[in-house]
């Protein structure tokens, strides 16, 4: 079993370059194994070409390596603490994804200008408060997680699957590591359109409520109707 959750978070990783989300090294995805109580994550510094299925390293939700003979990603405190925290989240990405770290060094979380990102993210993608320098002299990655977890009191991981940090960029999350790909690539679009429309129109307003209402939920809501049944 844990082979084929090295494999999945292998082709997850891989999935990074090829959506054009990360450059050299700058990303990694993870896999959550809740039964076994480990998690599958890209190895430290690896290039993505040099990357193999056994090269995945093994990790328990305490952070400690239980399998593999590399070093895990040094955001892996960060994707340990979000698992831990968030009981629905499978998968997790994090990139330096140009259009979302944009938003991160601005400070600014992104607001639902229209309904391509009320199709995903039911409100605002967040931008959470920096991290100070007591918490990044300190365990920094852990850290990380902690200060994405505070920022999400109140709000629902599930109905908004993605999170920029302060100055750094953004993670995003899914049921699984290809779920949690798919929503990477939506917020770095997401973000590109919203940068775009702030430059067409600087006094432009969030969508309405009941127009990201419906798209929200008609995919996610309990009468979701978009795409197939059965």
């Amino acid at each position: 079993m844990l082979e084929e959750l090295k494999e999945r978070v292998y082709r997850a990783n891989m999935d990074l370059p090829k959506h054009g989300l990360v450059t050299f090294t700058w990303g990694n995805a993870s896999e959550v194994d809740r039964e076994r109580g480990v998690f599958a994550i890209k190895p430290s510094g690896v290039p993505y070409e040099d990357l193999t299925p056994a090269s995945m390293v093994i990790c328990d939700l305490d952070g400690n390596v239980v399998e593999g003979t590399l070093n895990p990603s040094s955001d892996m405190p960060t994707h340990a603490e979000l698992y831990r925290s968030f009981a629905q989240v499978g998968g997790i990405v994090h990139t330096h994804s140009p259009w979302a770290v944009s938003w991160a060094q601005a400070g600014r979380s992104i607001p639902c200008y229209g309904t391509t990102h009320a199709d995903y993210f039911y409100g605002e993608v967040p931008c959470v408060r920096g991290l100070t320098k007591q918490e990044v002299d300190g365990a920094y990655e852990f850290n990380t997680g902690r200060v994405i977890v505070e920022g999400f009191a109140g709000i629902d991981p599930v109905a908004v699957p993605g999170v920029l940090v302060r100055n750094h960029g953004p993670f995003t999350w899914g049921k699984d590591a290809a779920q949690a790909v798919y929503h990477a690539v939506v917020l770095e679009e997401v973000a590109k359109m919203a940068a775009r429309t702030e430059w067409l129109a600087p006094q432009v307003g969030p969508a309405p409520q009941y127009l990201a209402d419906r798209h929200y939920l008609r995919k996610h809501g309990p009468d979701a109707y978009y795409g197939q049944r059965g």
